[in-house]
């Protein structure tokens, strides 16, 4: 889907300027404790996830973001967590600037086979907390996996 319209429409008021961005993503594992991730189509893997639409609740976005670049309906467990502040400003190609907030829930998929399922995914894979390392991923991605897979 790429940008919304709410953001598009701030984009002409405000241009690549800073803005906070509330979003919504998703920790689905497997059995065997591989994560489930999108690629994006500028290259980098993520959780499945995006901005929160207005009056749009984050469980709400991060089923529909689910749906949307994954291809899998979701069955939302508890909130993993919640990530914002200075480590998690991005400047995007064509230079917008954001600082997310991302509420982050694990989940487990309850239909649908994981396949591309919008003009931003190009791929979606099951990973190994051990292979994520060698991905293209965010600092922001890295800093969310740190935490919530410390463990794994």
């Amino acid at each position: 889907m790429g940008m919304s319209d709410y953001v598009r429409a701030l984009r002409q008021k405000v241009g690549n300027d800073y803005l906070l961005m509330p979003c919504a993503a998703v920790l689905v594992r497997d059995d065997a404790g591989r994560v489930l991730l999108v690629r994006h189509v500028e290259g980098r893997w993520q959780l499945p996830g995006g901005a929160i639409d207005p009056d749009e609740s984050p469980a709400d976005a991060a089923r529909r973001e689910c749906r949307e670049e994954a291809s899998v309906d979701v069955e939302l467990g508890r909130l993993a967590g919640v990530y914002g502040g200075p480590d998690y400003r991005v400047t995007y190609a064509n230079g917008d600037e954001v600082g997310v907030v991302s509420v982050v829930f694990e989940a487990e998929i309850v239909s649908g086979t994981p396949r591309p399922g919008d003009d931003e995914t190009q791929d979606v894979g099951w990973f190994a907390p051990a292979e994520l390392e060698a991905l293209e991923l965010r600092a922001t991605t890295r800093g969310v996996f740190t935490e919530l897979l410390r463990d794994s």
